[in-house]
């Protein structure tokens, strides 16, 4: 047994039975400083905050969730040291929408980009409003130090940016993909930032950001400020090009839409370099001694693309079957959270804000409330469970889906189903003729959450796997 671990168990036997969701409540006050109370009621120092996004990760694309053909030592370490949370969903089965959510704690369908599926223009016209509470700017105003590294994809700056949302440093590229060498989107379209300054980094984009969120860390680390760093990776998203696959980015010429190449040995590859840069940023933590009181997150911002493995569910990205939308997630927070906990609490992206501002001790902005819950009971006491009632919809065959507990009301064209998504997680057995009622009251509840969203513009954009490009896809088109 390492001696953090004995010095984390013996920590954890003294304040056994304390409810992690005491740190806050409707009641808490705003702090000038972050912090927690403990039991004697002294401040504790506020944690440091990792969230590490990746881009298009099936739920079983990590060791520690199912993968057979690859292994993910560093995200599997972030699991056995913390808790593994095996019923995490995102809020939407695409990129930026999902996104829209985590900086907001929202519903993306509150905001005009967030019905953007994903944001495709690179016009400067969508994208987050400045000047919005969100995750970042609120934990700024209590003290702590924030940073972006990697994907942003919420528009494009000058007029949109990590800058004027709370973060006080960028460095990654603006939009929703990007050439791992040449890091375009497009041919000649230049993305990544430093700041506000567009930049010409050469290297490997992986790589580029962990770099970054090294150097990031070592610098936090001189100061007693708490810190949030947003690492969000654009790996495994397409192009499909490992460390070693210059050649494939020559031979593509910046053509990103990346239909012709790939295959699961490349995107292993891919996968491993990010859990390559996740395992230098644990051990930079380790070396200045901040593991214990640092919350690490490593989970996906919606479900898997081509080569992704999403056993033991069906669907994929576009999509709102349970593999567009569940995602692998993990946590490691030492100081409070026991190793090696298991946890099939339902959880959507949208509660990480609450869940972040409570641990940091920060009264959310009573303008601005989260549709999320705060995760932290649940993670103090993984036995803990609260049903939740979660929607969704999707523009492209104007699919509707709404959680209640362990089922799901489901929409896809003219065809609607109930499903137990518990018992049945690959959504085969229809139950809406033998549970009727259910059924209505689940497609009425829908309905009136809908009818408080803002509604799809007619232009808005909306991606799904066709038939021209996805074989198992033969009765869907790009119409539709």
């Amino acid at each position: 047994m390492t001696r953090f671990v004995q010095r984390r168990r013996a920590f954890l036997s003294t304040v056994a039975g304390i409810g992690l969701g005491a740190m806050t409540g409707p009641g808490a006050r705003a702090i000038a400083q972050p912090g927690i109370s403990g039991r004697s009621g002294e401040r504790a120092k506020a944690p440091n905050i990792i969230f590490i996004l990746a881009d298009d990760l099936g739920y079983a694309d990590v060791s520690c969730f199912g993968t057979p053909g690859f292994t993910t030592p560093s995200i599997d370490r972030i699991a056995h040291e913390g808790i593994k949370l095996t019923r995490a969903y995102a809020n939407s089965a695409v990129c930026s929408a999902t996104r829209t959510a985590l900086i907001t704690g929202r519903y993306q369908d509150r905001i005009a980009c967030g019905l953007e599926e994903p944001i495709a223009s690179s016009s400067g016209k969508i994208g987050l409003p400045p000047g919005l509470p969100t995750l970042p700017g609120q934990l700024h105003r209590a003290g702590y130090r924030t940073a972006l590294v990697g994907k942003w994809h919420l528009g494009s700056p000058p007029e949109f940016g990590p800058l004027k949302s709370g973060y006080d440093h960028f460095y990654g590229i603006s939009g929703g993909a990007a050439d791992y060498f040449t890091h375009q989107g497009k041919p000649g379209e230049n993305q990544f930032y430093r700041d506000d300054h567009l930049i010409h980094d050469h290297g490997y984009l992986t790589g580029l950001l962990g770099d970054e969120a090294v150097r990031l860390v070592d610098t936090f680390a001189q100061d007693a400020s708490p810190f949030f760093l947003s690492l969000h990776f654009n790996a495994p998203h397409w192009p499909w090009e490992g460390p070693e696959d210059e050649a494939e980015s020559k031979r593509l010429k910046g053509k990103i839409f990346d239909y012709d190449g790939g295959t699961q040995k490349t995107y292993g590859r891919m996968v491993r370099a990010m859990d390559d840069q996740i395992g230098r940023v644990l051990a930079t933590l380790d070396r200045h001694q901040l593991t214990e009181n640092t919350i690490v997150v490593f989970t996906s911002d919606n479900g898997g693309e081509r080569f992704s493995e999403i056993w033991p569910f069906t669907g994929m990205k576009g999509e709102l079957l349970e593999g567009g939308l569940r995602v692998p997630a993990v946590l490691r927070w030492p100081a409070r959270v026991r190793a090696g906990s298991e946890s099939d609490q339902t959880l959507i992206t949208m509660d990480w804000l609450p869940s972040f501002l409570a641990a940091a001790g920060v009264t959310p902005d009573a303008t601005f409330p989260s549709d999320g819950t705060n995760l932290l009971p649940f993670l103090g006491d993984p036995e803990k469970r609260q049903s939740r009632s979660l929607f969704w919809r999707y523009k492209i065959h104007d699919q509707h889906a709404h959680l209640d507990g362990d089922y799901k009301y489901l929409k896809i064209g003219e065809n609607e189903f109930l499903f137990d998504v518990v018992s049945d997680p690959r959504e085969r057995a229809n139950l809406k003729d033998r549970k009727p009622e259910l059924f209505a009251r689940l497609k009425k509840e829908w309905a009136a959450w809908n009818a408080t969203m803002l509604p799809f513009p007619q232009g808005s954009y909306s991606w799904g796997a066709d038939a021209q490009d996805f074989a198992d896809h033969y009765d869907a088109s790009r119409s539709d």
